[in-house]
């Protein structure tokens, strides 16, 4: 029987403002999901938090969309609502943008990163969690993890890898997606993934000459939800997490990590509204707090077992990331002193479901013709 993860995620209240995740709602999250473990429905889990986003990590045999497991994290959101209103904590289920549930938590507000696959000798997993960011934001580090040769020595030196991979990209703004084929489509690739804003990289597979792994199992995947789409206003920034399998005909733990010494810019941070940096950090610290930020990323990683989830390993506090949140502390920095100019501020494209429109539609009829 195959093995499914699933890693769910909502904002249903920050501690104070938008810096954290009270243990209240940890202690409602994990009430929740052992109840489910002892009934049965999950084999294994884990609560997390980054920033103010509460992290339900899952095991079970149900599979991808499972109405069950979707019910079950939409209870315990429920529930640490519940929790969070009572504490008066800041946006209280804020992600949850319906009255109940309807079967399938897609499209209800949360963020959700899942995936099915046979378990091998030794199964490595990595569970990505953003806070303060877009989806996006995982374009730049899971290219480098599956196609960038500089990035990953396993593409040129491990023959399991060296045919390349499958890349699912989705377009979140027609709702369609292409899947390319790496290295040949790596320029083409490149071309969309690139606008960060728009072309998300969604999943990715091990081609169909795999000498390890069926080509329809995922790899790697990210959670591609848009708040903004879903509400049709600003309601916070979407805070993606992504699953990422490792080794033995996969990049080595130390190659699905390594793309995340480099601070580059994304857009979320304050009010969703500013390009940051986006600093590794541990658990501990994924509290975002320098202007509500900047954009952190964590780590937690695992071996799963028989559907077990044995650990987590907090991979980011470690030293060695060290230079790269001292880069990033720069970087938000010079960022910072830009004020509400860009490129700091977003462009006004991205801007559109913020809440500077209605500060824009105030002047509207200040406006005159210039012949």
């Amino acid at each position: 029987m195959k093995t499914t993860v699933s890693l769910i995620k909502a904002d249903v209240g920050g501690y104070p403002g938008h810096a954290s995740v009270h243990p209240q709602l940890i202690s409602a999250g994990k009430e929740g999901l052992e109840k489910a473990r002892k009934e049965g429905l999950i084999k294994d889990y884990h609560v997390m938090a980054a920033g103010d986003d509460l992290q339900l990590l899952m095991s079970h045999t149900k599979g991808v969309d499972s109405s069950e497991i979707h019910g079950l994290a939409w209870k315990v959101f429920e529930a640490a609502t519940e929790a969070a209103r009572e504490l008066k904590l800041y946006g209280a289920g804020q992600d949850l943008l319906s009255d109940a549930f309807s079967g399938n938590i897609r499209g209800m507000g949360p963020g959700i990163a899942e995936m099915e696959f046979t378990e091998r000798k030794g199964e490595p997993l990595v569970a990505f969690m953003m806070d303060k960011t877009e989806p996006g934001a995982f374009n730049l580090p899971i290219y480098r993890m599956f196609a960038d040769p500089f990035n990953t020595a396993g593409l040129v030196i491990d023959p399991n890898c060296h045919g390349g991979f499958r890349f699912e990209v989705w377009d979140i703004m027609e709702h369609r997606r292409v899947f390319m084929e790496t290295p040949e489509e790596t320029y083409s690739l490149l071309a969309l993934i690139g606008a960060k804003s728009r072309y998300v990289i969604k999943r990715v597979y091990p081609r169909d000459n795999h000498p390890k792994l069926p080509p329809d199992e995922p790899v790697a995947v990210v959670s591609t939800e848009k708040l903004y789409q879903i509400a049709g206003e600003y309601v916070g920034k979407d805070d993606p997490v992504a699953l990422v399998r490792a080794q033995s005909g996969l990049p080595a733990l130390g190659e699905v990590l390594e793309p995340f010494a480099f601070p580059h810019l994304v857009s979320g941070w304050m009010r969703g509204s500013h390009n940051g940096p986006l600093m590794p950090v541990g658990l501990k610290d994924a509290r975002c707090t320098r202007f509500d930020g900047p954009p952190r990323v964590t780590a937690a990683g695992f071996q799963v077992a028989d559907a077990r989830l044995v650990g987590p390993v907090d991979l980011f506090d470690d030293p060695a990331y060290d230079l790269t949140r001292k880069r990033a502390a720069r970087i938000a920095e010079y960022m910072r002193r830009h004020g509400p100019f860009e490129p700091h501020r977003l462009p006004m494209e991205d801007m559109e479901y913020t809440t500077l429109p209605k500060v824009l539609k105030g002047l509207e009829d200040r406006f005159e013709k210039v012949e």
